[in-house]
């Protein structure tokens, strides 16, 4: 048995009820005890070929059960996982690899050629490289091949729970990615957090993974959870609205994650009520705001929706709003999970009244310990022991929290502070409007003008200034849009938060990119 570390998860699971089936991938269904065997083989394996306690080893795979095996793997071995997003471009990946000091690299074989281009960088230091499902190359291994090699017998190493387990890249927005160092408390904090919520995870749990797992979000919210609970999680390589609400009723799921742009394109799935969603006792969202018409839709559907907040550095829940409050406190992202500590703060970090705008702060167990290779971004970020999120935002008297933007997104014309999110809100009630996003672009006179960057419903028509006219009905005027753009959709990352800096260069010029 693993002696430490989320890889004593598998271990103790197939211990206590081995048959129980952790992971569906395609036609494999794969139980606790082959997972543990199978991780066993490829850590004795991955150690043959010079991993050990620290290495990092970065994979560059698609949702499968292989990304959840060497991850695995290698926390048994106390090495240090990197996931890499595959739809970076190589020399982005060739970054990561680098500012990782990635010594071993696993990934999947459709994206070999990904994978072999980002090698081909300056300066690679990677040693071991395995494809899974692929045709390896010279200096290559095959991933199935080399794992059945591997002893199925525990290796024994300590693991503690202070050691780093994975190096997870923020977007990097605003500048280079930075890696957040998260270690198997941070992990497991975050596990025991979504535990202590209302509903929590039970054993009997069943959830399709398809958000992506390189991101926090898709690791995080349920796939842990349910590992360590000994649940069931069908994984699906990319999203496809009809087929993710085939699996989820195939699978009989009880808890489900979306991003917010995910729930919204199920919502267009022709008979969406033929499908049985009849054992979905949780839905939950996050990694972009809601728009309150997805929340309606499916409430109306009789399905229970939770909203929670969190990022990568939070491992990644920092507040939820739960089922009974959806409602009564729309537009809020709720109240700090159970072990998480939460405050708005001003420039100068004294706390701000109630309903008053600050940035949120946070601590507790589960937030990361810092920026891989970056001292000078970690004591900034971790001023006077509490986390800066970059998020502004207001705690009423009841302790629920809704942020009102970015600080880096807000828009300051003609000297008054205007908040996207706040303009968004309104400008989604409009019936044409499917999508929206409000970004700040330059203007000589007001330093910066709001502008909407608008997809619309199918069929749909609206003029630009019955938009803006819709808005300065409800808002002030200096809030409102004084430019609308149309778009077939808007763009967004992997996770599903919408790029809001292409938008900005895309339509305001490389000057209206505002950094802050």
């Amino acid at each position: 048995m693993a002696t430490g570390g989320i890889g004593s998860w598998i271990s103790r699971r197939a211990y206590l009820c081995g048959d129980r089936i952790a992971l569906i991938d395609g036609d494999a269904r794969i139980s606790y005890a082959e997972f543990d065997r199978r991780t066993n083989q490829l850590a004795s394996a991955l150690r043959g070929l010079g991993v050990r306690h620290g290495t990092r080893v970065a994979g560059l795979l698609v949702n499968s059960a292989a990304f959840l095996e060497a991850m695995f793997a290698t926390a048994k071995l106390g090495a240090v996982f990197v996931p890499i997003n595959f739809r970076l471009a190589a020399p982005e990946v060739s970054f990561l690899l680098a500012d990782s000091g990635a010594d071993a690299f696993v990934w999947s074989g459709r994206l070999s050629a990904l994978a072999r281009a980002a090698l081909a960088g300056d300066g690679m230091q990677v040693r071991t490289r395995l494809v899974v499902g692929g045709e390896p190359t010279d200096g290559e291994h095959d991933f199935e091949q080399l794992l059945t090699g591997g002893a199925p017998r525990p290796l024994g190493i300590d693991v503690a729970q202070r050691d780093l387990c994975c190096l997870m890249y923020t977007s990097g927005t605003t500048g280079r990615p930075k890696g957040a160092m998260l270690t198997h408390d941070n992990l497991l904090w975050s596990v025991i957090n979504t535990l202590s919520a209302e509903r929590g995870i039970r054993m009997t749990d069943r959830t399709v993974t398809v958000a992506p797992l390189f991101h926090i979000g898709g690791l995080g919210v349920h796939t842990l959870p349910l590992l360590y609970m000994g649940g069931t999680t069908a994984i699906m390589s990319a999203f496809d609205p009809e087929q993710t609400l085939a699996a989820m009723a195939r699978e009989r799921v009880t808890v489900q994650f979306l991003v917010p742009a995910m729930w919204a394109a199920l919502m267009t799935v022709p008979g969406f009520e033929n499908y049985d969603l009849s054992a979905l006792e949780l839905a939950v969202t996050g990694g972009a705001p809601c728009p309150l018409p997805v929340l309606e839709y499916f409430r109306d559907k009789g399905v229970p929706f939770q909203e929670g907040f969190g990022m990568t550095e939070t491992a990644p829940g920092a507040t939820l709003l739960d089922v009974d409050h959806v409602k009564e406190k729309a537009g809020s992202i709720g109240r700090p999970v159970f072990h998480l500590q939460a405050r708005i703060v001003d420039e100068d970090d004294r706390d701000v009244p109630v309903d008053q705008v600050g940035e949120l702060v946070v601590r507790g167990p589960n937030v990361f310990t810092g920026y891989w290779g970056l001292p000078e971004a970690t004591a900034d970020a971790f001023r006077g022991g509490w986390f800066h999120t970059g998020d502004l935002g207001r705690m009423d008297a009841e302790g629920f929290i809704t942020l009102v933007d970015r600080k880096k997104d807000m828009i300051i014309s003609g000297g008054e502070n205007v908040y996207p999110i706040e303009v968004e809100q309104v400008l989604y009630r409009h019936p044409a409007v499917r999508e929206v996003a409000v970004v700040g672009v330059a203007h000589p006179r007001w330093g910066e003008t709001p502008i909407a960057v608008v997809a619309l419903n199918d069929g749909a028509h609206v003029a630009d200034d019955e938009l803006i006219g819709y808005a300065r009905e409800r808002l002030a005027h200096f809030k409102c849009p004084t430019r609308v753009e149309y778009v077939a959709e808007l763009p967004r990352n992997a996770t599903g938060k919408v790029l809001k800096t292409t938008l900005r260069r895309n339509y305001g010029g490389n000057e209206a990119a505002v950094q802050r």
